[in-house]
Parts: structure tokens; C-alpha cells; sequence
């Protein structure tokens, strides 16, 4: 029998013990293929969101929340800036492009924000079906806005005060859906986009309704904008523009780069800890083989003696203790890869937030093949004692003692 032939023979009779090492492996191998996986598309997520966008202006306040809430649309507002503001920012000589955007109110969960055409351009994002917004209250979709909420071309719906579900309705002024966006895989998915006017019509509705009286006769309300997507001319607005706008009372700036890798490096205290978790499995895996076969080593001393006397050699020997935890390490390690890319494709069609997010478990990053080589290293390590002791068997002193 070949030396496979002979691995294959003992982990079937072990079964048990060999199976808790897979398991064991299995688990370190997919909470690392989880994270890797979920840190990867998280990235380029955060990348493709923040695409074209230089630096975001907006109220003082925390310049992460700035990039969460006005870039990537998960966080409150820092506040409002005037639109005059913002009008002298987009005439500024070293601004290339200056998209304003205006928040306060959603849909069903789903934020509606006031902005112009550009701001579809600025995303990457077509429309698959009518046409974008021109009027007050028209409204143009993202498609899962559209596929959640069922509307069409020509539906009507009014929003909620308030970025998340369970505001005041405003009723008496409502939208009209005159576009559907194509899936782009971005936040833009999950938008309703609307002129300005209709932001501010909206509230101006309402403040009127709240305080049970009208604006004076011309009186004309301050106009605001939440924040300002600014795409430089030229490399050196960098080091000026930033200085200069930050000078202006009421105004702050933040550059998306900065503040994605000061995200990152706070979501990474969690995912390093969760990471050592994985790779103290794999280790834990790594000691219980070793263990495994030592115990084996001594408890089949007699059988390799045997082997050694029928004309296999001390290489052949050793090598069949290599061979079998080879064979743990390398199914451990593959159903690891299985479990771990299956628990993130179910994550990614089951969890809301991940659904969103487009996460999949189908994507196969270039270190994950590293993983097995990590894997087959430490198996062959924890049979180096062994394989060393069974190498060094003394088949006389073996067999005369039975």
C-alpha cells in the first residue's frame, strides 16, 4: 500500500480525533477568510463612494461625521452652511467642480437628497429608466429605493422628517418619480434625488405649518445646503483651498482620503482582534495536531517497527506522519475557504445592511491562496517531532519488546 493509501487508513480509523482537527482548523481558517473578505470589499466600497470627490465642505463640527453623513450617507449632518456659501465656493478659480447637496428628510429609510444633475455624473451613475429631475419635486430613484418601495414613473409619495424611518410625514407636497437609476453598486443605490428647491419647499412647508403662520411678505427665507462635494482644479488647490475654507466662519472641510483611513484604523481595533481570534485557532489547530500525533507516534511504535521490518524504509516511514497531517491541514484549510465564503454570500443576501452593501461571497482575493500554504506549513510542523521520532525508531528494541 502506498503511503496516501496508508494516511487515508489511519484518519479513518482515528476518525474522530481527525475530525475535531479539520473542525478546529476549519474554524480558525474561516473567521480570517471572513474578515478578509469583508475587509476587502469594505475598502473598495469606501473607495468607490468617495471616487471624484476631493474634499467636503460643510458646518463645523467632526470631520469623519462630515464625510459620513454628506459622502457616504451614514451619519446626522454637522449642520447647514448658506447657500451663498457655497455659490462663492463653486465660482472659486481653484474649484474645478462644486456639487451641493442638501439632507433633512427620507423615504421609507431611504434619504432623499436635494442636489443637481452633476451629482449623477460625479457618482458614475445612468439612468435605466425616464429621466433625471428638473422641476421642484420631481424625484429620480435609486434602484433599490424603486425595488424596495415598488414605484414607477409617474407615482407619487411623500417623505418623512427625518433621516431614518418613523418621521412626521409631509403631506401636501409630494414627490413625483420621474427616473429610476441603473444599479451602479454604490449610495447611490439607495438615494432619492431631488432639486434643492424641493428641499427647501419642503421645510419651508412645514416651518410654516409648525409655527401656524406664513413669511412675511418679501421676506424671503435664507437658503442652506448641508454640504458641498468639491473636485479640485489643479494639485496645489490641495494645500491652499483646505486653509483658506477653513478660515470662514461656519465652514469646515474634510478630505476623504484622510478621513476613510481614520475610518479604517478605528473599524481595524475590532477586526485586528477578531483576526488574532482566527489565527489563534489556526495555531490551537496547529498544537492539537501535533499532539495528536505524537500520542499516535507512541500508541503505533510497534506497527511502524513492523513496516520498517517488511522493507520500508525510515524516510517512508516518517513520511507517512507527514502525509496525514498534510491531509488535515489541507482539509481543514479548504473547508474553512468553503465555510467562509459561504457565511459571507448568506450574510450578503440575508442581512440588510450587507445586501446593501453588495457584499458577496464570491469574490477570491490573491492572498487567500496564502492561506493554504500557512495551513500546509504548520501541519508539517506539528508532524516534524513526530515524523523525527518515528524516523529514529530502533526496530529491534521495538519488536523484541512485542
Amino acid at each position: 500500500m502506498n503511503i496516501l493509501g496508508l494516511a487515508w487508513a489511519y484518519l479513518k480509523r482515528s476518525a474522530l480525533t481527525t475530525c475535531l482537527n479539520v473542525a478546529l482548523l476549519a474554524l480558525g481558517t474561516g473567521t480570517i477568510v471572513v474578515l478578509i473578505l469583508v475587509g476587502t470589499q469594505l475598502q473598495d466600497r469606501l473607495a468607490k463612494d468617495a471616487a471624484g470627490v476631493d474634499l467636503v465642505v460643510g458646518a463645523k463640527g467632526s470631520p469623519l461625521q462630515l464625510i459620513l453623513s454628506a459622502l457616504y450617507q451614514i451619519d446626522i449632518p454637522t449642520g447647514n452652511i448658506p447657500l451663498s456659501q457655497a455659490q462663492a465656493l463653486a465660482a472659486d478659480p481653484m474649484v474645478a467642480q462644486a456639487v451641493p447637496v442638501s439632507m433633512g428628510d427620507s423615504f421609507r429609510g431611504y434619504r432623499i437628497v436635494g442636489t443637481d444633475p452633476s451629482f449623477v455624473a460625479l457618482r458614475q451613475a445612468r439612468v435605466a429608466e425616464g429621466r433625471l429631475w428638473q422641476a421642484p419635486m420631481e424625484a429620480t430613484l435609486g434602484t433599490q429605493v424603486a425595488r424596495a418601495s415598488g414605484l414607477k414613473v409617474g407615482d407619487q409619495f411623500n417623505g418623512t422628517h427625518g433621516l431614518s424611518a418613523g418621521g412626521a410625514e409631509h403631506e401636501g407636497t409630494p414627490y413625483t418619480v420621474v427616473g429610476i437609476l441603473a444599479p451602479t453598486g454604490g449610495i447611490v443605490d439607495r438615494l432619492v434625488l431631488t432639486p434643492l428647491d424641493s428641499v427647501w419647499a419642503v421645510h419651508e412647508a412645514h416651518h410654516h405649518h409648525e409655527e401656524g403662520m406664513a413669511m412675511p411678505e418679501g421676506q424671503a427665507p435664507e437658503r442652506e445646503v448641508t454640504a458641498v462635494l468639491v473636485r479640485y482644479r489643479s494639485p496645489i488647490a490641495a494645500a491652499r483651498l483646505p486653509r483658506k475654507l477653513n478660515a470662514e466662519p461656519g465652514l469646515q472641510t474634510a478630505s476623504p482620503a484622510a478621513e476613510m483611513l481614520r475610518l479604517l484604523s478605528l473599524v481595524g481595533v475590532g477586526t485586528d482582534t477578531v483576526r488574532g481570534f482566527g489565527l489563534l485557532l489556526v495555531a490551537s489547530s496547529a498544537l492539537s495536531i501535533f499532539v495528536a500525533l505524537y500520542n499516535a507516534t507512541q500508541a503505533r511504535r510497534y506497527d511502524l517497527a513492523v513496516m520498517r521490518a517488511l522493507g520500508a524504509t525510515r524516510t517512508r516511514v516518517a513520511s507517512l506522519l507527514l502525509a496525514e497531517a498534510l491531509a488535515i491541514g489541507t482539509a481543514g484549510t479548504a473547508l474553512g475557504l468553503v465555510l467562509g465564503h459561504g457565511a459571507v454570500e448568506l450574510a450578503g443576501r440575508l442581512v440588510p445592511q450587507a445586501r446593501d452593501m453588495g457584499v458577496t461571497g464570491l469574490l477570491f482575493p490573491a492572498t487567500e491562496p496564502y492561506l493554504l500554504v500557512l495551513a500546509a506549513g504548520l501541519s508539517i510542523l506539528a508532524a516534524l517531532v513526530p515524523a523525527i521520532q518515528a524516523y529514529r525508531t530502533d526496530v529491534s528494541a521495538v519488536l523484541s519488546r512485542g
